[in-house]
């Protein structure tokens, strides 16, 4: 949106605009306009104070009858207590530390006093009411008015209340030159939006329900609208973007890999097969995203792709999320090429912790070009890292490298290499139409023959009885010949690990009719945490329960040293190791086909996505895997019915759904896209699916028509500061 971007220092002066930065991350006059509403409040219906409800939200027209000021009893401060009548009933006033307000609420004065009714050695209360106080006699039409104006309820921080931006939000309405709408006329008469500018104050000010929720609609649709136009000048720009075309020469190499394989590929595998070489043939680059379940065979997709861009003269990088990981890629592909195609291709590792020696030797081979497929971590990304011929980049896990590291990597290249990125975390449906709309998507759901299925139970803490039979359980396996994973949250005691932080404060009601004091603030008692399970110390817990006496228990996580973790691992894959008790370290990637049951301790503590990716680490061989999700998570919580959700189903894309719910979309065009703070402001992906669409259908039209913008130039500029804003995100990065 053409919104102002001068600084707010200018509007609102420094000491509040150095506030507003340090815990909003609100820095311009545009930042602050698109800090929208949360939801909105109203003052209350006018209730007789006879019949006001204790915990519900009132407002009521009374007569102050007496004001007085005492000692806090056992603590520094007063409380300045207002007595109140309406005539048949009466209740009291409470200010903590705010004795000055003893100048306004005078006896005698009438006014309206809004708040969450309270109750105080048996009488009604409001603590820091809001109130407006009345200069003369005002009408019952008045008094209705102001009780049902809604308030807008703002996203704030214990050192910025919802007042306080509401009030700045105040000064820089006052002053707001009018606002130019980008997008074109006939798409905002199509769709019944009212003007950017009134939208803009309806939505901060509105003097009715329906003046808000006509703005938030016509905000929504420009979200919507710059989003899609966004992603489509992205895809049309990458059209326009010179690449080298892949195709395989007469190596064979393709052909003798697919030859030498001990199974069939499956039809998905094929038909994906298929688009990527399709991809890699053209003269633009590819900008793929390969997903699917877990273990559907993504990476030997990739494995594939990576030969036939061998055999065409030019390198491949593999890019892994961890060190565990990229040496797990290595030893796999490794494998599966056989010693003559791995030295022909010269399959080589780069890691950070790899030994000087090791390091240089790879950095030669791949600077000359003998290194045709590489496999690395964030270490590929390195300065004084360079290729001969860059041509094809894999991303494993995309969702966990920012757009700042694989934009670093694909500037390695001679002219834009290939991309394909792929993650076992499905992409729901809906967040790929809409949101991923310049990439092509390929799906892989099919399993490999023989993959056999894995059972989830759920087994609360409070049931002694079935979390002594967890042990038991692992016990049985591990006598069957197999091997199992314990997962914790963290690595040792002084580790916070996955911990879920509680926001301290007001809760969310008593924020809508509080003046956001600390003195509220510190009356609230804090919830008492249950310590989480590290690693370390339930290794040692595991060697002393009876059950699990005598097997050949280790710890894996991610503080560990390189050669440390793969000697874990080593030994782990050697079936040297009964029960390997780990971080989330072992969370993609790992293959033990051997290892058959998984129990995650604090599962409540792990995102639905992470719970499903750490249970496809089990059942990867002949033999049936299970899980069991140990949790303290109180009965009815959101907690529990999370977990409960992620052992009823194994299909990803359902949970992948109901992941998207509770982490938002993520920073969709920012530097990540991993959840946690959204850079969508009004927009859910999944609510406005339809929304979003619609929008798309709009804005391919514009486009359609005018390419270069040249009839819209406001919606050129609009797309030029998306661009500029997501650049900004980089290099904060």
């Amino acid at each position: 949106m053409l919104l102002p971007i001068e600084p707010l220092d200018r509007v609102l002066g420094d000491r509040t605009a150095k506030s507003f930065a340090k815990h909003l991350g609100l820095r311009t006059v545009a930042d602050l306009l698109q800090h929208f509403p949360r939801r909105y409040a109203t003052r209350g219906a006018l209730t007789p104070i006879s019949e006001l409800p204790i915990g519900e939200p009132a407002t009521v027209v009374a007569d102050i009858l007496e004001v007085r000021e005492r000692r806090m009893k056992g603590r520094n401060g007063s409380i300045l207590e207002v007595r109140i009548t309406d005539g048949h009933g009466s209740m009291s006033l409470s200010f903590f530390n705010q004795a000055w307000r003893a100048k306004d609420l005078r006896a005698g004065m009438r006014g309206m006093f809004a708040g969450k009714i309270g109750s105080y050695n048996g009488k009604l209360q409001l603590s820091h009411p809001e109130y407006e106080l009345f200069p003369e006699e005002i009408s019952d039409a008045e008094a209705k008015r102001w009780a049902e104006l809604p308030i807008p309820i703002y996203p704030a921080a214990s050192a910025v209340t919802t007042w306080a931006i509401q009030r700045a939000m105040a000064v820089v309405l006052d002053t707001l030159a009018p606002i130019q709408d980008e997008l074109p006329p006939e798409v905002v008469e199509a769709n019944n939006l009212i003007p950017l500018h009134q939208a803009i104050n309806q939505v901060h000010r509105p003097e009715v329900q329906t003046e808000w929720q006509q703005a938030r609609d016509t905000l929504k649709y420009h979200e919507a609208f710059l989003l899609q136009a966004t992603l489509l000048k992205r895809r049309f720009e990458n059209l326009s973007t010179p690449a080298t075309s892949r195709i395989p020469g007469a190596n064979g190499m393709s052909e003798k890999f697919d030859a030498a394989l001990p199974f069939t590929l499956t039809n998905g595998q094929i038909e994906v097969g298929n688009q990527i070489a399709a991809d890699l043939a053209a003269t633009h680059p590819m900008n793929r995203l390969l997903q699917g379940e877990v273990g559907s065979g993504k990476t030997l997709v990739a494995l594939r792709a990576m030969l036939a861009v061998a055999d065409s003269g030019g390198q491949s990088a593999l890019l892994a999320p961890t060190e565990v990981l990229a040496a797990q890629h290595f030893k796999s592909i490794q494998k599966s090429l056989g010693e003559d195609i791995a030295k022909e291709v010269g399959l080589t590792l780069l890691t950070g912790q790899m030994p000087t020696a090791e390091r240089k030797r790879a950095l030669l081979q791949m600077v000359s070009g003998k290194a045709r497929i590489v496999v690395g971590t964030h270490a590929l990304i390195s300065g004084n890292v360079e290729f001969l011929d860059l041509g094809f980049i894999v991303i494993d896990e995309q969702h966990r490298f920012g757009v700042d590291q694989r934009e670093a990597l694909r500037n390695k290249g001679k002219l834009p290499p290939h991309v394909l990125t792929m993650t076992a975390t499905p992409i729901p449906r809906t967040l790929a139409v809409t949101v991923f709309g310049d990439l092509d998507v390929s799906t892989l759901t099919e399993l490999p023959a023989g993959r056999q299925g894995i059972t989830t139970h759920v087994v609360q803490l409070s049931q002694p009885t079935l979390v002594a039979r967890t042990w038991t359980r692992i016990a049985e396996e591990v006598a069957a010949g197999r091997q199992a994973f314990v997962v914790c949250p963290r690595i040792d005691e002084d580790d916070p690990g996955e911990e879920l932080i509680e926001s301290g404060g007001l809760a969310e009601e008593e924020l809508v009719f509080s003046d956001g004091t600390d003195e509220m603030a510190e009356l609230m008692a804090k919830k008492p945490r249950q310590p989480l399970a590290s690693a370390i110390g339930m290794t040692d817990s595991l060697r002393g329960i009876p059950a699990l006496a005598g097997l050949k228990i280790e710890t894996l996580h991610g503080r560990m040293s390189a050669d440390e973790k793969a000697d874990v691992m080593g030994r782990f894959s050697a079936l040297e190791i009964d029960i390997l008790v780990s971080t989330t370290v072992i969370e993609v990637g790992v293959d033990v086909p051997n290892a058959t049951v998984m129990v995650i301790l604090d599962a409540d503590r792990f995102g639905v996505s992470q719970l499903h990716q750490l249970r496809g680490r089990v059942g990867r061989g002949g033999n049936a895997g299970l899980c069991l999700l140990l949790t303290s998570a109180e009965e009815g919580s959101l907690a529990i019915e999370r977990v409960r959700a992620v052992a009823a189903t194994l299909d990803g894309f359902e949970l992948s759904e109901i992941d998207l719910e509770l982490r938002r979309e993520g920073d969709v065009l920012g530097a990540t896209q991993s959840g946690g703070r959204s850079s969508l402001k009004l927009l859910r992906v999944i609510q406005d699916a339809k929304l979003i669409q619609a929008a798309r259908k709009a804005a391919e039209q514009v486009l359609d028509g005018d390419p270069s913008l040249e009839k819209n130039p406001l919606l050129a500029e609009a797309l030029e500061r998306e661009d500029q804003a997501r650049q900004n995100n980089l290099t904060k990065a």
